[in-house]
């Protein structure tokens, strides 16, 4: 059985002569998986210190890219912008704005309710007449949302939203503010 590889340097094929890997593909990813002295050269790869604080590296950026889409997910639903316009003309839905005082009168979306989180278990029950209306919650960046819609659908509510990136995406948007 013969083998070949390419050559980048020489520009042609080569012939691999008599059935061995020749030095240029030894050296590339490819191995033998039958040859245990191969073998053992990739399972020291991950035994080096300074691979495995590589490979540690790899794993922590790639569980910090992946949070916001796990965190996202265990919160509940969400809506942009959009589609949150769509849900108050459509649907009537009731905005409720859970920043607190201050910021409230900073800016708020039109008609929404101001339900500081702190204090939203206790006004849960008054914020619509039907709990099949759907509840769109406003914080400033989207980040508090999740714990208020917790609040709220513990009180009842069926359909609760979250806005994504909170006041500050409405605001990006070109959306009205009332101040």
């Amino acid at each position: 059985m013969t083998c070949s590889a390419h050559d980048p340097s020489q520009g042609r094929r080569r012939p691999g002569g008599d059935g061995q890997i020749s030095a240029w593909a030894r050296n590339r990813v490819f191995y033998n998986a039958a040859d245990p002295t191969q073998r053992n050269a990739n399972v020291n790869f991950f035994a080096d210190y300074n691979n495995l604080a590589l490979i540690a590296i790899a794993v922590v950026s790639g569980g910090l890219l992946a949070w916001p889409t796990i965190k996202s997910g265990t919160g509940g639903k969400r809506v942009n912008a959009a589609a949150a316009t769509q849900l108050i003309n459509k649907r009537n839905a009731v905005v409720v704005d859970i920043r607190d005082a201050a910021e409230f009168a900073k800016g708020h979306m039109p008609q929404a309710k101001s339900a500081p989180l702190d204090d939203l278990p206790n006004r849960a029950g008054g914020l619509a007449k039907d709990k099949a209306i759907p509840i769109i919650v406003v914080c400033q960046n989207g980040q508090r949302s999740s714990k208020a819609q917790a609040a709220l659908k513990e009180a009842g509510y069926s359909e609760v939203y979250a806005l994504e990136g909170g006041m500050a995406a409405w605001q990006q948007a070109g959306l009205p503010v009332i101040k």
